[in-house]
């Protein structure tokens, strides 16, 4: 499905109260290239996923994937392209960073890539990336490539894109597909 305004006021339906994220505000060049619902058939909403891309200076091209999900779900994992469904220990260390969920800052940690699936050269370079949890939910941020996680050295803002209202219409939708 094209990431349309249209397709993403019916993603927004499909995924009910169950928080769909994006940084806010989009950076000028920046859009919503994709985004996704997992539901079961009578569990309601479980995760959701968007993508924003643009560019920067250093990096060029700029994918940031965000995935909000019930423990055990395991889509955060598929998008990092990780094994299992939960992000393993997280260890003793501080976090890396923090971003903001409304009026919450939440913590987040880096997971590593180097467990990828073998045979595959340079994939831990690819991306970065971090997990938190957010009422009780886990927080996946997704960065490709890895050195864009540069763009975090301030605390970023994550809304969930239902509380939006009228600015959601002036968001640009497009591109090429993440391909998560």
């Amino acid at each position: 499905m094209e990431a349309s305004y249209e397709a993403f006021v019916e993603h927004l339906e499909r995924a009910g109260g169950f928080p769909t994220l994006l940084p806010w505000p989009l950076g000028p060049g920046w859009h919503i290239s994709g985004f996704g619902v997992v539901a079961g058939a009578d569990e309601g909403p479980q995760a959701t996923v968007t993508c924003s891309s643009g560019t920067s200076a250093i990096d060029g091209p700029v994918d940031v994937l965000v995935v909000t999900e019930e423990p055990g779900t395991g889509v955060g994992t598929r998008v990092a392209r990780l094994p299992g469904d939960t992000p393993g220990d997280l260890g003793d260390d501080p976090p890396l960073t923090k971003v903001r969920v409304g009026h919450v800052s939440v913590p987040m940690w880096p997971v590593s890539t180097s467990s990828a699936p073998a045979g595959t050269p340079g994939v831990e370079l690819d991306r970065f990336v971090l997990v938190g949890e957010e009422s009780g939910r886990w927080l996946w941020l997704v960065i490709r490539p890895a050195s864009a996680m540069l763009l975090l050295r301030d605390e970023w803002i994550l809304r969930d894109a239902a509380g939006l209202g009228p600015p959601l219409v002036e968001l640009a939708f497009g591109g090429p597909d993440p391909g998560w």
